[in-house]
């Protein structure tokens, strides 16, 4: 085995087409995704995509490996988590055009610096001009081992930096793994995706700063906890300058989960009271609190890639990552009821397929990446946050 693949010994791992723009107006595209609801539906597999949809999949992602994870220094490119939820809710028929509206907002592979090895990978860990090195190194991991035992070797050591990169490269992770767990998933262009969500977390990692735990009762629950979380003195800058106000947390849930499958239950938990909250709190800062969800959702996707007995140290980190988000960026209050009304009344008479398709006409990539989640949490109180998703954001389309 090429050593350079390995994941470090000290560290517990085990040694590791179409590019032309579509024509017709963007206003089209946004009909195709309302329109192509029904068809959409009628040919979803159980976890939502099938074997065309999958290869259309499969097209975006060789469209976008050529670009860098980022663009204009931190903005995050958000094509292939998009591009992945299209799909996997029935919007495959938008995809490309919608990649081709996208496009404007992608940038190069950043330059390499020199490749990452067992004796310098601490060094360019959290070193964000090492992301195309990193990129490198678990291309080549992924090459020599399966997609599984990379994924496990490597987890432990990414986790405590979960926060790194605004939580973009874990939901990238969480994404990759989804689409490599989807019928006919193994294809090359979905384990090279999971090999730039990993090079991209690798050069993002970020622990917290430490911060005093606060006692809850013993009986709180996610939404509870995320009730408790106490905003930072001046919620103002770019995302590291408020984590480094953080200065406490609540203590949730109170013990670690010794039992693998009580923790993914509190982590799906989390994840619903967390998209029930944007709802009535998701007002301050649309794009940016929506990662209080999408970011435990993505641990979520991935547990069952994953040892149980990381379970739990699992959802501890994504708590802390939902709980970051929240103190850096809610309200002081929620929204007056009276600017729920339209998004709970829509919610009332809607599917959850003609909710998705709203998101993905409205095009906005963090709207299309919320609505997805909202979804896997399934219900009437999941469907208006999508909606308020919608109303509160900027459309793309």
């Amino acid at each position: 085995m090429n050593e350079i693949s390995a994941a470090p010994k000290d560290t517990g791992p085990a040694s590791t087409a179409r590019s032309d723009p579509a024509s017709g107006a963007l206003s089209d595209l946004a009909s195709a995704a309302l329109s192509g609801t029904a068809n959409g539906t009628a040919n979803r597999t159980a976890n939502g995509t099938t074997s065309a949809s999958g290869g259309v999949l499969d097209e975006a992602l060789e469209r976008l490996h050529a670009s860098g994870p980022e663009r204009v220094v931190r903005l995050t490119n958000h094509g292939p988590m998009a591009v992945e939820s299209l799909v996997h809710n029935g919007q495959a028929h938008t995809v490309h055009r919608w990649l081709d509206h996208y496009r404007h907002k992608l940038e190069d592979m950043p330059a390499r610096v020199s490749p990452v090895t067992d004796a310098d990978w601490r060094a360019a860990l959290g070193d964000p001009r090492r992301a195309a090195d990193w990129i490198d190194h678990f291309s080549r991991a992924l090459a020599e081992r399966p997609w599984r035992e990379v994924l496990a070797a490597w987890w432990p050591v990414l986790l405590p930096g979960i926060a790194g990169g605004s939580t973009h490269p874990v939901i990238r992770v969480g994404h990759a793994v989804r689409g490599l767990t989807a019928p006919g998933g193994g294809t090359a262009p979905r384990v090279a995706e999971l090999a730039h969500g990993l090079g991209y977390w690798a050069a993002r990692h970020s622990p917290l700063p430490p911060r005093a735990p606060r006692a809850l009762p013993d009986a709180a629950g996610a939404a509870a906890a995320l009730d408790a979380v106490e905003r930072i003195p001046v919620q103002d800058g770019p995302l590291p300058d408020r984590f480094a106000q953080l200065a406490s947390v609540p203590a949730w849930p109170g013990a670690p989960d010794a039992d693998p499958d009580a923790a993914r239950a509190r982590l799906g938990d989390l994840v619903t009271a967390a998209v029930h909250r944007y709802a009535t709190h998701g007002h301050t800062d649309p794009i940016m609190l929506v990662h209080a969800a999408t970011a435990p959702n993505a641990v979520l996707r991935a547990l069952p890639a994953l040892p149980r007995e990381l379970w739990g140290v699992s959802l501890e980190a994504a708590w802390a990552a939902s709980a970051a988000v929240t103190a850096a960026y809610g309200p002081a209050a929620p929204a007056p009821s009276a600017q729920l009304r339209a998004a709970y009344d829509e919610a009332g008479r809607s599917t959850f397929d003609e909710v998705f398709a709203r998101a993905a006409a409205h095009g906005d990539d963090h709207t299309i990446k919320f609505a997805d989640t909202a979804l896997d949490v399934g219900d009437e109180r999941a469907r208006a946050a999508a909606l308020r998703g919608v109303e509160l954001n900027p459309p793309a389309l």
